[in-house]
């Protein structure tokens, strides 16, 4: 049953067309979220200005995201997609010329992260909107796991290259004020031809709301307000966005400054040993989205209690990358972490695909992606300037044993315990 709706998936060309092209995409973005951070730390060597790099991304994806999506459920998201993915296209290429002639500068950097930023707060919202417009609603679930099983698998098959590539590219053409960056122009320039793909094939989709536009109901801000006062309004979802919010202001910012100065000042591979770090937690966070519906069938009605042990132990994770020495070590322990991530995103998300009414859809998932993706590099800031005045292991065990902490309190929480439960039926 599940090979002949997948087969029926691609019998249909405009899932066809939007699969690929955002397949090769996918593989690009890992080349610059590998050489983004690598390119910081050479010019700079401060982990600081890799935080204020993360935060100039973050800072108006967190502010525009809820926007983005109000703004998608009024427009054709096939179009918004199209303009968030050409801008992000304009400015990796902008950056990779930069870096090939030698004349990148912080402030360039900082200003092109800006523009990033700004554009992914409308296409992530278009991306996860465009999908219900493609196939039937009976297809929704293989095409949901078809599209997140691509993006693990690039992030298995992108940091790696990514990696050798700038290792290989290091020491081609003349010497360059920043280390690297033949290796690092070329990384760059493959993401931004990556683009090409994911905007030849957007052009060529066509999807309902391009020729039966909705007719907009209030204005956006009040679009916004409305999402908001419907997760509000359930207990359960409420519960678990505050915490998802939690963990990724306390743990997410830590996770995302240490492991790049990790590679760069304890391991033996340099940008090599960051690629093959992100790949394996790619490995785990695969094994963990087939081994999701296993886990769910298990723990059945507790999925709350199940996501917060396999938090409390990934804690424990994260605070052991403060002994790690070797590239093998630290991709053992983040392929392990990456499976219990694995296994509790796929399982919160579709908790919340069943639980959200579809009109809700757009704004629900935007809040959720602002808790992950607005919050957690805004805390990347906090840990970079952290790093000046405490060790890397410290602020590995810091961020490690807040989470387990974390966790392991709000097990007394009715309400996250409650997630999975059945909902009641409302008077």
């Amino acid at each position: 049953m599940q090979t002949s709706s997948r087969g029926s998936l691609f019998a249909n060309h405009n899932f066809t067309l939007l699969f690929g092209g955002s397949t090769i995409s996918a593989i690009g973005d890992q080349f610059t979220l590998v050489a983004l951070p690598w390119l910081v730390l050479k010019l700079t060597g401060d982990p600081a200005a890799l935080g204020l790099v993360l935060a100039a991304i973050a800072l108006p994806r967190a502010v525009f995201m809820l926007i983005g999506g109000a703004v998608v459920d009024r427009m054709s998201p096939r179009r918004v997609l199209l303009a968030g993915r050409a801008v992000n296209a304009l400015l990796v290429s902008l950056l990779a010329l930069l870096v090939l002639a030698g004349a990148i500068q912080m402030w360039m950097i900082y200003v092109i992260a800006l523009g990033i930023g700004l554009s992914t707060a409308f296409a992530y919202p278009a991306g996860s909107a465009i999908l219900p417009q493609l196939v039937e609603p009976t297809q929704l679930q293989p095409a949901n796991a078809l599209f997140m099983g691509m993006r693990q698998l690039s992030m298995i098959v992108g940091p790696v290259l990514a990696g050798l590539v700038i290792g290989t590219g290091a020491h081609a053409g003349q010497p360059q004020a920043v280390a690297d960056a033949g290796g690092l122009g070329l990384a760059f320039g493959v993401d931004a031809v990556s683009f090409l793909f994911s905007l030849g094939s957007l052009m060529l989709v066509r999807i309902h709301s391009d020729h039966h536009p909705k007719t907009p109901i209030g204005s956006v801000l009040a679009n916004v307000a409305s999402g908001i006062r419907n997760i509000w309004a359930d207990l359960p979802l409420r519960a678990f966005i505050l915490y998802a919010a939690v963990v990724s202001v306390f743990v997410g910012g830590p996770i995302q400054v240490g492991l790049p100065v990790l590679a760069d000042t304890r391991l033996d591979l340099g940008a090599a040993s960051l690629g093959i770090l992100m790949t394996s937690n790619g490995v785990g966070m695969l094994l963990g989205s087939f081994l999701s519906g296993l886990v769910a069938r298990v723990v059945k009605s507790r999925l709350g209690l199940m996501v917060l042990c396999i938090d409390s132990i990934a804690g424990l994770a994260v605070a052991t990358l403060a002994l790690v020495h070797s590239t093998l070590a630290g991709a053992v322990l983040l392929a392990g972490t990456g499976m219990l991530g694995g296994i509790a995103q796929i399982a919160i998300v579709s908790w919340i695909q069943r639980r959200v009414a579809p009109e809700m859809m757009g704004r629900t998932m935007s809040v959720l992606m602002f808790t992950f993706m607005g919050l957690g590099p805004l805390s990347a800031a906090i840990a970079g300037s952290l790093l000046k005045v405490i060790s890397l292991p410290a602020l590995f065990i810091g961020a490690g044993l807040m989470l387990t902490v974390i966790a392991l309190c709000c097990m007394t929480s009715p309400a996250l315990r409650s997630i999975g439960a059945a909902r009641p039926a409302e008077a």
